[in-house]
């Protein structure tokens, strides 16, 4: 009797088989995200495309910090009693490390990315056929087109929407698309270049208390130093030029803070005219509320607490949803993500067909050992 001898190819099928069903259900949405976004901690953290501007930010503020706890506050040590200096310095250590958690929890939140659609909305829904218009219908031989925008009531006040091509959607108001991440962002107030991040709906909290923590510890840093040129002047009798020769850190740390101080200390007011008004940057500088009606101002104390007392709204993408990848759904998958339109999308586009080959491989052995088996078969009748 005819037995076949165990083909290597069949080892080959089973390990190819289990290496595709591992793969198929390791992967998750931030794997095969076609946004420009990096993910972190499994899709628990989303930073935007430019994280190497998180890393000159942190220096900027540790390195000041770090001057001002080894060489003024050593001295302030000296010069105040009863441990009095160790409690300055406690103070810059502990408001340094607050200041960072809000940088991260700025930079590494979703700022609130609108998921996309697979597919253009259906143009019989968008358009009104009690008013046509070209936009609307297009040319009488080309196909139908949306209207570039559409009307929605917010607050009893008409505001226009703009449809997106890149996202296939129409933007939800206040939401913009970042060119820089490549995502619709919900409440858009601007990209920072400074966290790395869009600031959007979910990050605007943390983005602010960011940036006045930053700027009253810079002012916290200027006004000791210049107790420190104090101290040093009635210590030794001399004059302010001596003080700061005798204590060169100090006099760097004054110019330095000084100069920040007025930067982020204008940033801080300008924001909190925006929260007060309940405006985003993008809007003031893009709309002019002043000149007309804003709908979204609900009244000073109402938008202090929209944006302070209230919890953060919820991620509408799960970055760490399973998803499952099928050649015929592919390009479907990829349009939802983001739509391969970059070099990173055709390459992990690439990859999907390389996983569907695998797939393709594993059924050509199965075929083969199947072919194996009828000829072995017929090999065993003969015989007989």
């Amino acid at each position: 009797m005819y037995s076949p001898p165990p083909s290597s190819t069949s080892t080959r099928c089973d390990s190819k088989e289990k290496m595709n069903n591992t793969n198929g259900s390791q992967l998750r949405v931030y794997q095969i995200w076609q946004g420009r976004n990096r993910f972190y901690l499994g899709g628990r953290l989303v930073f935007g495309p430019d994280i190497r501007a998180l890393f000159l930010t942190l220096f900027l503020i540790l390195f000041p910090v770090a001057l001002f706890c080894t060489f003024v506050s050593r001295e302030l040590i000296n010069a105040f009693p009863h441990r009095v200096g160790y409690l300055i310095m406690a103070i810059s250590l502990l408001f340094s490390v607050f200041i960072v958690v809000l940088l991260l929890l700025t930079s590494g939140t979703n700022p609130g990315i609108v998921p996309r659609n697979a597919h253009p909305p259906d143009a019989d829904d968008e358009c009104d056929t009690s008013s046509i218009s070209t936009s609307c219908l297009g040319s009488q031989t080309g196909p139908v087109s949306l209207p570039p925008m559409k009307n929605v009531t917010v607050n009893g006040i008409v505001v226009k929407v703009k449809y997106c091509k890149t996202c296939m959607l129409y933007r939800p108001p206040r939401c913009s698309h970042c060119s820089i991440c490549d995502n619709c962002i919900e409440r858009f107030d601007h990209h920072c270049p400074w966290v790395g991040q869009c600031i959007g709906k979910r990050n605007y909290r943390y983005f602010f208390m960011f940036v006045s923590s930053t700027n009253l510890l810079s002012l916290y840093v200027f006004a000791f130093c210049w107790v420190n040129i104090k101290k040093i002047m009635d210590a030794h009798h001399c004059n302010i030029w001596s003080a700061f020769f005798k204590s060169p850190a100090s006099g760097i740390l004054i110019l330095y803070t000084f100069v920040v101080s007025w930067f982020l200390g204008g940033l801080t007011a300008f924001h909190l005219y925006l929260i007060i008004t309940n405006q985003t940057t993008y809007e003031n500088y893009r709309y002019r509320y002043e000149r007309k009606m804003n709908p979204f101002n609900l009244g000073c104390a109402r938008n202090f607490k929209e944006i302070f007392c209230t919890g953060v709204p919820s991620s509408r993408i799960d970055f760490r949803a399973h998803v499952k990848v099928d050649r015929s759904l592919s390009f479907n998958t990829l349009s939802y993500l983001g739509g391969a339109t970059t070099n990173s999308d055709m390459h992990k586009t690439k990859n999907f067909d390389e996983e569907v080959g695998r797939r393709q491989d594993v059924d050509e052995c199965k075929e083969t050992d199947s072919r194996i088996k009828t000829i072995g078969g017929g090999v065993d009748r003969c015989e007989k």
